[in-house]
C-alpha cells in the first residue's frame, strides 16, 4: 500500500525496488536482533544497556565488513555470504587467529577465513517467500516466577528433605 500515485513520478518498478531495499533492512535487522541474540537484553542499568547495544552493533559492523571483504576478495555477491554462516565460521576462527604465533601467520589465518566465509554461498532465490510466524525452541524448565532467593531456599529444603 502507498499513497504515492502518480504513476509518472512514482513508476511501479521503483516502487518494487524500495520495497525490496526495505525488506533487506528487516532481514538486517533480524541478523541483529536472532543470529546474535539481542532480542533479550541483560543490563539493568541504561548506561549498560547502551554499551550492549553498542557491543551487538559492533560486532555485527565487524561481520558485515568481514563478509564485505570476503565477496570482493573472491568476486561475490554480498548477499549470497550468510550472516549466520559467517557468525559461525568467525566463532571458529577467532581463538585460533587469536593465538597465532606471528604476524604472517595471523594474515594466513585470516585469508582462510576469507576463503571459508565465500566458499558456500547462499542459493540464488530471487522469489523466495517465508512465513510470518515464530519458531522458537522451548525450554524444559518453568519461568522463574518467584524471587531467585525464594526459589533456591526451596530447592535447599528439598534437598534437605530427601536426605
Amino acid at each position: 500500500m502507498t499513497t504515492l500515485l502518480d504513476p509518472v513520478v512514482y513508476p511501479a518498478s521503483e516502487l518494487a525496488e524500495l520495497y525490496l531495499r526495505r525488506w533487506r533492512v528487516e532481514l538486517f535487522l533480524r541478523d541483529i536482533k536472532t543470529t546474535l541474540q539481542l532480542d533479550v537484553l541483560s543490563c539493568k542499568s541504561p548506561r549498560m544497556l547502551h554499551r550492549e547495544l553498542l557491543m551487538h552493533l559492533i560486532a555485527y559492523n565487524f561481520i558485515r565488513c568481514l563478509m564485505v571483504e570476503s565477496a570482493n576478495l573472491h568476486d561475490l555477491d554480498l548477499e549470497r555470504i550468510s550472516f549466520k554462516g559467517s557468525v559461525d565460521t568467525l566463532r571458529h576462527f577467532s581463538l585460533v587467529i587469536a593465538r597465532a604465533r606471528n604476524h604472517r601467520q595471523r594474515l594466513r589465518l585470516i585469508s582462510e577465513l576469507l576463503s571459508a566465509l565465500a566458499s558456500d554461498p547462499l542459493p540464488d532465490r530471487p522469489r523466495r517467500i517465508e512465513p510470518r510466524s515464530l519458531k522458537r525452541r522451548h525450554k524444559d524448565f518453568p519461568s522463574l516466577m518467584k524471587p531467585r532467593a525464594e526459589m533456591r531456599a526451596k530447592l535447599l529444603r528439598t534437598k534437605r528433605a530427601k536426605k
